[in-house]
């Protein structure tokens, strides 16, 4: 009797438990055999008093409830944090910045099983336990860890504060150390977790600050390492005329952001980043620059010159080119194949310092003569010299393009563009001992388009008949025919202003008898003489007035195979 006793509370449990589900369940199970929609899985409303995270899902179906929980994920996306980076330096982000995101699906389940799902026993006591107070189903937030991070990196100039390596000024002739100074850098990888760490399991929705992880940086060199630097490894002088003042500027100023670099062992060093950006504020001017086979203004025009000037006196120096472009066209400072373009984002010229000491380059701009020195240890011997030689290999003559227009009258004759002729080139390494040549390799190989001379003829004017003459002459690409009919319908035109040109009462004139000139007929298929007083043109090589030319070079080394080529589809105008 006693144990009966014991087993009556678990009986009466089991009673309840029947009489609180056993109508649901004839009701799901009459639903089912008739394939009722009430009793699909939608249907099924969320019971009363359950939350997923802060959202009251009650009596909600499991559409509804995603449709909720979705919104207030979505509200919590525009929640902005404060990054804290290195010495208070701060970024704003927000929480979709980050790749804020839940698994709506999961919690929405976990809701709807509430009370409903596992054994008769399970399902009451979870009932009960409603009665007395919410269920909250447990919602995590998840990170894209790949976002934050990029995100992070992004933004690494406004969160860190770059060490300054101990440096170098060159001034009468001697060496002074400059110190370095400490700075601090946001740890990515470990400040990636702790955003994660902060959002998953402390963000309660609100705006926030989150603090990243910083490491100490400590500057590069010592006065032992810089105190090497004393020796010329090369050297190179080009010139330019100082009649474009826009160019002048841009050439000194390039020379200026350049001139006092040291790049430590190991150190890659990019032209285009040492002179950027190319604005006015920056103390750049209009110039003339390449681009897409014609020349145009544009800020920094010019700079090619500093970046050419800088890889000469680098290869002599025999450091490591690791990006060189040639210019799409030729220019005049130096030879086919010497050349280094910067244009955009895609031509720049790098370089590795491989050497087991720091360098300074030394640059000085005046009086249209610039100059690169690059200084540090010298390890080659003495007798041992390098030098380079320029080969054209295949020379393209352009092209000549005419253009016709009745915006311009008859006899309007005018170049737009001069010609540039193409070639393919390459240079070439020469090392020499005590003036014998030891080796000779090729150390680039280099493509100039040919840029087509442009002119433009008038018609304007013209009867339909003279115009398809001029035109039928611009299709024969001949000059001469060109300027020949040109001259005729002027002849026509002129004549025909004259009322005195066609006298009514004057005899027919013998047709093979020569006649003046106003008065000739001309055969509109035969060549026509050129007006001598039409502006004539030629095809040959032309580059820019204020390109300037080489004039000096010295250094010595061994080779470096990097070599470049113009990109056809390129957009950006390079700055010769």
């Amino acid at each position: 009797m006693k144990k009966i006793k014991n087993w009556m509370p678990l009986i009466a449990l089991a009673v309840a438990v029947v009489l609180a589900f056993g109508n649901s369940e004839k009701v799901k199970a009459d639903d089912k055999d008739t394939g009722s929609a009430v009793g699909s899985q939608d249907a099924q409303t969320i019971a009363d008093g359950v939350k997923i995270g802060s959202v009251d899902v009650s009596g909600m179906t499991g559409s509804d409830a995603k449709n909720a929980v979705t919104e207030y994920i979505n509200s919590l996306k525009a929640a902005t944090f404060t990054l804290t980076g290195a010495e208070d330096k701060t970024v704003e982000a927000t929480a979709e910045d980050m790749g804020v995101t839940a698994d709506v699906d999961s919690a929405v389940e976990k809701a709807r099983a509430v009370g409903k799902s596992g054994s008769l026993i399970r399902r009451y006591k979870e009932t009960q336990e409603l009665e007395k107070s919410d269920v909250v189903i447990d919602m995590k937030l998840q990170v894209d860890k790949q976002k934050t991070a990029n995100l992070l990196y992004a933004n690494g100039d406004s969160l860190n504060v770059k060490a300054v390596n101990m440096g170098l000024k060159r001034e009468n002739g001697a060496f002074t150390i400059i110190d370095g100074q400490d700075g601090q850098e946001v740890d990515y990888v470990q400040s990636v977790y702790a955003i994660n760490d902060f959002l998953v399991d402390q963000w309660d929705g609100s705006n926030n600050t989150i603090q990243l992880v910083v490491n100490d940086v400590k500057p590069e060199g010592s006065e032992e390492e810089l105190a090497k630097v004393k020796d010329v490894l090369g050297t190179f002088t080009t010139t330019f005329p100082l009649n474009s003042a826009g160019r002048t500027q841009n050439v000194t100023r390039g020379c200026e952001s350049i001139n006092g670099s040291v790049v430590y062992p190991g150190e890659e060093f990019s032209a285009d980043a040492a002179m950027r950006p190319y604005t006015e504020d920056n103390g750049y001017a209009l110039a003339a620059s390449y681009s897409n086979g014609t020349t145009v203004e544009s800020f920094g025009g010019g700079i090619c010159q500093v970046s050419t000037t800088l890889y000469n006196a680098v290869i002599r120096a025999e450091l490591e080119v690791t990006a060189r472009f040639n210019h799409s066209m030729t220019v005049g400072y130096v030879d086919l194949s010497a050349d280094a373009a910067i244009a955009g984002d895609y031509k720049d010229f790098k370089f590795v310092n491989n050497s087991d000491a720091p360098i300074y380059i030394e640059g000085s701009c005046s009086g249209g003569v610039l100059t690169f020195t690059v200084y540090g240890e010298e390890t080659r011997p003495a007798n041992r010299q390098v030098s380079f030689e320029s080969e054209t290999l295949e020379t393209i003559n352009p092209e000549v393009q005419y253009n016709v227009t009745s915006s311009q009258p008859v006899g309007y004759y005018h170049v737009d563009q001069s010609s540039h002729t193409g070639y393919k080139a390459r240079l070439w390494k020469v090392v020499t001992v005590d003036g014998v040549e030891q080796s000779r390799e090729v150390f680039n190989n280099s493509t100039y388009k040919a840029s087509p001379k442009i002119i433009t003829v008038g018609t304007g004017g013209a009867s339909e008949e003279q115009a398809a003459q001029i035109q039928g002459a611009v299709g024969s690409n001949d000059e001469a025919q060109i300027q020949g009919a040109i001259a005729a319908v002027q002849g026509e035109i002129a004549a025909a202003a004259d009322p005195n040109a066609q006298n009514p009462d004057q005899q027919p004139t013998d047709p093979n008898a020569q006649q003046p000139a106003d008065q000739q007929q001309t055969d509109p298929n035969a060549q026509q003489p050129a007006d001598p007083n039409a502006q004539q043109s030629t095809d040959t090589q032309t580059t820019p007035t204020d390109q300037g030319t080489n004039t000096t070079d010295s250094g010595s080394g061994t080779a470096d195979q990097t070599s470049g080529t113009t990109d056809p589809n390129a957009q950006a105008a390079t700055n010769p």
